[in-house]
């Protein structure tokens, strides 16, 4: 959508004067996100993948970037207009994927019953007796999500962290491999129709016992051929932890905390060339993380080879009291801006900068860590930096002759060139970013683009 010949992602922003060669910018106020504008680009699902390519391809051919929330108890705890206004907010906000639970077990305010007081199992804790009541809430939110072209990442039978109470490891182990596959077969017949689903086993629980896992991925498997993926512990990546020859486990992901997204994702980067996304960090509101830390997860990720993010928030991934001021939270405003500023580069191009050729200085080290990406054809690179710096770019890995170098505000997506750009495809340049973004903090994109 254009307005005044400008696109919405730069509008209404304004970003102050460069005051030198390093192109300072002034702090201002963060830009509210226009409610009115959806920020994502159109998807046909579904998705696959595509041998040698590292992200999700759609059924039109197109890459897909996961930009995704986790609103782990959406199906069980809100009601089906509430799913719908969580939902419309998530598409207002350039979200395209949610991180689900088919199934509650602690979570919600009456686990397993959702908000109706349906249960998922006629008997309870018996996989052999599915109550379509439930089934059929759920099948309404799935497909609202599609309507909105979301994809919904969708755990059938979350395991739980230690296969403790928070989940089901414990049920499926006492209903054994043999129901649990049927189960399997039952939710794969069922959502088969359900093009915008990426399945999710297991569930912050590195299984001991493997074939229970199996079993629920082989019974969705043997009749329903969306991808599927693994959410172990935090520290583990899904084909570190299950290897390569795993059928039924096409997409990888990486699971940190916010000081090891880069080293995970180099990780994975040099482990296949599956894609994968990273499918949870840090929640913003816990720990003591905000919005910054929420972008930097979200960059760190795909600048090191990750195809995808997912976010989260506290309350609002339990739909707790107050959960709906959060849909407004800082970090969330600043996904839409990832998902605007990615989606006009051709982001699937980009190569990590692995042996720190392309940012040689400035790099630091954990959450303070800045990375940097190169498109294969030198066309473009991108670095991210989570505190103020000076960094060295060697513009010889750029195509050029000429390469345009702009500072981005990540909070607000507002553009302005460092004093001195275009510079020449050669040699190594020091930048610094002058002061804070437009919300206070210290975390500044940088964008450079080859020109003749």
């Amino acid at each position: 959508m254009l307005r005044s010949g400008l696109p919405d992602f730069l509008l209404p922003l304004t970003l102050l004067v460069l005051l030198t060669g390093c192109g300072q910018v002034q702090p201002g106020q963060p830009v509210d996100v226009p409610d009115s504008a959806p920020a994502q680009t159109a998807v046909t699902f579904p998705l696959h993948v595509e041998s040698g390519k590292r992200y999700l391809v759609d059924a039109a051919g197109k890459p897909f970037l996961l930009n995704g929330d986790a609103p782990w108890t959406l199906i069980a705890q809100l009601t089906s207009e509430e799913a719908e206004q969580y939902l419309e907010d998530r598409r207002r906000k350039g979200i395209n994927a949610v991180l689900v639970n088919l199934l509650e077990h602690h979570y919600a305010d009456h686990p397993p019953r959702n908000v109706y007081g349906e249960a998922p199992f006629t008997t309870p804790g018996d996989l052999a007796t599915p109550n379509e009541a439930y089934f059929t809430h759920a099948d309404h939110v799935i497909r609202k999500a599609a309507e909105k072209g979301m994809l919904v990442l969708l755990a059938p039978a979350y395991v739980g962290y230690n296969g403790g109470d928070q989940g089901w490891y414990r049920e499926l182990v006492a209903n054994g491999a043999s129901k649990v596959y049927d189960f399997g077969r039952y939710v794969g017949n069922r959502y088969k129709g359900f093009n915008n689903i990426l399945w999710v086993q297991g569930g912050d629980y590195d299984v001991p016992d493997k074939d229970i896992v199996r079993a629920m991925a082989n019974g969705i498997a043997s009749v329903d051929h969306k991808p599927q993926t693994y959410h172990g512990s935090r520290g583990t990546a899904a084909m570190a932890f299950w290897g390569t020859g795993e059928p039924w486990l096409t997409v990888n992901d990486i699971y940190t905390d916010e000081n090891t997204v880069v080293g995970a994702a180099f990780g994975e980067y040099a482990r296949s060339s599956a894609p994968f996304f990273l499918i949870e960090a840090r929640y913003e509101g816990t720990n003591h993380a905000n919005e910054q830390t929420v972008r930097m997860q979200a960059y760190q990720a795909i600048l090191s080879g990750a195809s995808g993010q997912t976010m989260g928030n506290n309350p609002l991934w339990e739909f707790r009291s107050g959960w709906r001021e959060k849909l407004s939270s800082g970090g969330s405003r600043s996904l839409w801006i990832f998902s605007r500023f990615f989606n006009q580069l051709s982001w699937w191009k980009l190569q990590p900068d692995l042996s720190n050729t392309t940012l040689t200085d400035g790099i630091g080290s954990g959450a303070d860590r800045a990375v940097a990406a190169r498109a294969s054809d030198g066309s473009f690179a991108v670095a991210y930096l989570p505190g103020i710096r000076n960094i060295a770019i060697d513009m010889s890995r750029l195509a050029g002759p000429k390469v345009n170098v702009q500072w981005v505000d990540p909070r607000s997506g507002a553009k302005s060139a460092a004093l001195g750009s275009p510079f020449p495809a050669s040699g190594t340049t020091t930048l610094r970013p002058g002061g804070k973004n437009s919300s206070g903090y210290g975390d500044w994109l940088l964008l450079l683009e080859s020109t003749s």
